[in-house]
C-alpha cells in the first residue's frame, strides 16, 4: 500500500509511505531555495519520479476549509495530484486538517518504538478551531494518549482563544478531553515574541536559543508566567494566530537608541524566556505522566528542536521514565505523521517501526555526477587525505547519500572543521554569514562520547537533539565547538548509521588523537539545507569553501 503524505503551510513537505517504510521525504524549501516555502507542488512533481500512483493520499494543515480548485468542486492539493495522475478520486484523498498537533504526536509515537507513551505537543498555532461566529481557537499545547495501531486520545489542550466570554475556562471535550481557554499567549508564542524582539524572523527561534546563553537574570524583567502557568499578558501582548508581541509601552526600557544597552536587553530577554519556557515544559511533562498514566513521553511540535530544553528533561526525569524527542517536529513532519497514521489505521497493523536514521531525502545516482564535474578540478581521494586538509584548518563539504529529514545536518549535507581551532566559531560564522554567538554543533564516534560529554545515562544521541555537557577540561581541547554557557549540540556516530563519516571522523581520530569533527549544515546564512549536486556545486562557487568531498565515487572537489 502506497500512501502519499502532503504538508501545507510553512516547511511544507511531501513523503512516500510503502507499506509503512518512508520511502522519501523532501521539504519543498530544499527544491525550490526558498526558505519555509509552502504549497509543495515541486514535491508532488519529484513523487512521480518514484512512483507513477499511490493508493491514497493524506494531507495535514492547520485547518479544513480551503477554496475549491475550479467548477470541480475539488480543493487545490487533491485536483492537483490527480491532473498529474497520482490518484483518480476523491475516495483516495484524507484531509487532516483538523488534527495538527495529532499528527505531530502520531509522528512521535510511531518513531520512537514504545508500545505506549503520553504524547505533548507544543508549538505556535495548531489547529484553527471554529468556536462560534467569527471566533476562532488555536492549538497551543496538547497531551495525547497514544497506543497502536492508531489511538491518540486527547488528554488535554490549551487553546488560545480572543473576545470570548468562555475565556479562561475549563469544559469537557467531546472526548472527554480537557480544553483550557485562555487569551493568554502559549508557551512557543512566548518564545517567538522574545524572538521577534530579537530582531530575528519569528521562526528562526534557534538563535533566541543559542543569544541565551550570553544573558543574565535581570531584575528589570517581570516574572514572565503566573501561578496558573500562563504567560504574563501585561508582558506578552497576545496577537492571535500571529503569536504575541513584548509590551514596549509599558515596559519603556525594552526600548533604548543605546546599542550596547539594547544588546543586553536582547540577551537577558533570551536567557528569560528560555529559562521559563524550559520551567513550563517541565510543569507539562509532569503534568502529561499524570494524566496518562503512561511511563514513556514522546514531545514533538516546534518547540521540541530547543535542544537546550530537550537536555533538561533528562535531569528533571532523572531515568525515572522513558523520553524520546522527535527529530522532525516542525510542521514539515506532520506529512508523515499523517501518512503513517493512515496507514497504521488502514493496515490495522501493530507492528513498531522505530526510526534508524533521518537519510529519507530523496536518493541521487552517484554515477551521474561525472557531467556535473566537467571543466573543475577533481583529484581522487579517501578519508585520510580528507582528514588531513580538514587539520590543516581548511573547511571541507561533504556531500553523499539522501539528504537529512529535518533542520539538522548529519553527514550527507555537511560543512567539516578541525574542532580544536580557537577562533574557529568566528571563522566559520563569517564564511557562513551568520550571526557571531551562534554555535555550532559536533559530530562524535558513539564508542568515545562519554569520555567527552555527559549524555545523562543516554546510550547515544544520533539526531543532534541535546544541547550537552561537556566533561571537564574537554572546551580547552574542541573550542570551536562549545558554546559560551559550556555545552554541544553533539550527533553521535556508528558505523552501521553512515559509514562514510563514521570513517571520516576516525580518520581524523588517528591524525589527532580527537574523535569529533565540527559539523555545521551545508548551507549558507538564509538558505536551505543543500539537497543536490548542484545546489553544492553552486555553494562552492559562491563562498569561500573551497573542498567538496564526494565519499561514495572517493572525489574531492578543488576551488
Amino acid at each position: 500500500m502506497k500512501i502519499a503524505g502532503i504538508s501545507r503551510g510553512h516547511n511544507a513537505s511531501v513523503c512516500l509511505i510503502n507499506d509503512g517504510k518512508v520511502e522519501f521525504y523532501i521539504e519543498e524549501e530544499r527544491l525550490t531555495r526558498s526558505k519555509y516555502d509552502g504549497a509543495p507542488f515541486k514535491g508532488l512533481l519529484f513523487l512521480k519520479e518514484y512512483t507513477k500512483k499511490v493508493d491514497y493520499i493524506a494531507v495535514a494543515h492547520t485547518y479544513t476549509f480551503e477554496p475549491p480548485l475550479d467548477w470541480t468542486q475539488e480543493d487545490l492539493y487533491m485536483g492537483f495530484a490527480r491532473k498529474i495522475g497520482l490518484i483518480k478520486n476523491k475516495d483516495q484523498y484524507f484531509k487532516m486538517g483538523d488534527r495538527h498537533h495529532e499528527l505531530h504526536a502520531a509522528l512521535a509515537f510511531y518513531n520512537s518504538g514504545f508500545d505506549s507513551a503520553a504524547a505533548l505537543i507544543v508549538d505556535g498555532a495548531g489547529t484553527f478551531i471554529q468556536l462560534g461566529e467569527g471566533i476562532t481557537g488555536y492549538e497551543f499545547e496538547s497531551i495525547f494518549k497514544a497506543s497502536y495501531p492508531n489511538n491518540f486520545l486527547p488528554i488535554y489542550k490549551h487553546i488560545g482563544v480572543k473576545g470570548w466570554d468562555r475565556e479562561n475556562s475549563k469544559q469537557k471535550g467531546p472526548q472527554g478531553e480537557e480544553l483550557f481557554f485562555t487569551n493568554h499567549p502559549g508557551i512557543a508564542k512566548t518564545y517567538e515574541a522574545a524572538t521577534n524582539y530579537c530582531n530575528f524572523h519569528v521562526l528562526e527561534a534557534g538563535k533566541t536559543m543559542g543569544l541565551s546563553a550570553l544573558g543574565k537574570e535581570n531584575k528589570k524583567i517581570p516574572q514572565l508566567f503566573n501561578k496558573e502557568n500562563l504567560s504574563n499578558k501585561d508582558f506578552f501582548i497576545p496577537d492571535f494566530p500571529n503569536g504575541a508581541i513584548l509590551n514596549k509601552k509599558k515596559f519603556k526600557w525594552l526600548e533604548t537608541n543605546d546599542k550596547k544597552e539594547l544588546e543586553k536587553n536582547r540577551q537577558d530577554i533570551a536567557y528569560a524566556v528560555q529559562k521559563e519556557t524550559e520551567k513550563q515544559m517541565c510543569f507539562l511533562i509532569d503534568k502529561a505522566f499524570d494524566l496518562t498514566g503512561e511511563k514513556n513521553i514522546v514531545i514533538s511540535g516546534g518547540y521540541a528542536l530547543n535542544c537546550v530544553a530537550n537536555y533538561k528533561y533528562l535531569e528533571h526525569l532523572n531515568n525515572k521514565k522513558n523520553l524520546y524527542i522527535e527529530p522532525i517536529s516542525h510542521d514539515g513532519g506532520t506529512s508523515l505523521g499523517a501518512a503513517k497514521r493512515l496507514w497504521y489505521q488502514l493496515a490495522k497493523k501493530t507492528e513498531k517501526k522505530p526510526i534508524k536514521n533521518l537519510y529519507l531525502g530523496p536518493s541521487y545516482k552517484s554515477e551521474k555526477y561525472g557531467n556535473l564535474l566537467k571543466g573543475r578540478k577533481v583529484e581522487n581521494t579517501d578519508e585520510r587525505k580528507i582528514s588531513e586538509i580538514i587539520e590543516k584548518k581548511n573547511i571541507v563539504a561533504i556531500f553523499q547519500g539522501s539528504s537529512e529529514a529535518g533542520p539538522r545536518a548529519l553527514g550527507n549535507r555537511s560543512l567539516l572543521f578541525d574542532p580544536r581551532v580557537k577562533n574557529g566559531k568566528d571563522l566559520v560564522n563569517k564564511v557562513k554569514k551568520r550571526e557571531w554567538f551562534r554555535p555550532f554543533a559536533g559530530t562524535i564516534l558513539e564508542e568515545d562520547v562519554n569520555d567527552w560529554f555527559d549524555l545523562r545515562k543516554m546510550e547515544q544521541t544520533p539526531f543532534m537533539m541535546y544541547a550537552v555537557n561537556c566533561k571537564p577540561n574537554i572546551k580547552e581541547k574542541i573550542p570551536a565547538i562549545i558554546h559560551f554557557d559550556n555545552t554541544c549540540r553533539i550527533q553521535t556516530i556508528n558505523k552501521e548509521q553512515n559509514e562514510n563519516f563514521y570513517n571520516l571522523i576516525k580518520a581524523f581520530k588517528v591524525r589527532t588523537k580527537i574523535p569529533i569533527l565540527f559539523n555545521t549544515s551545508l548551507n549558507l546564512a538564509g538558505e536551505p539545507l543543500v539537497e543536490t549536486l548542484e545546489d553544492a556545486l553552486n555553494l562552492l562557487d559562491n563562498s569561500k569553501v573551497e573542498y567538496l568531498y564526494l565519499p561514495e565515487i572517493k572525489k574531492l572537489i578543488i576551488k
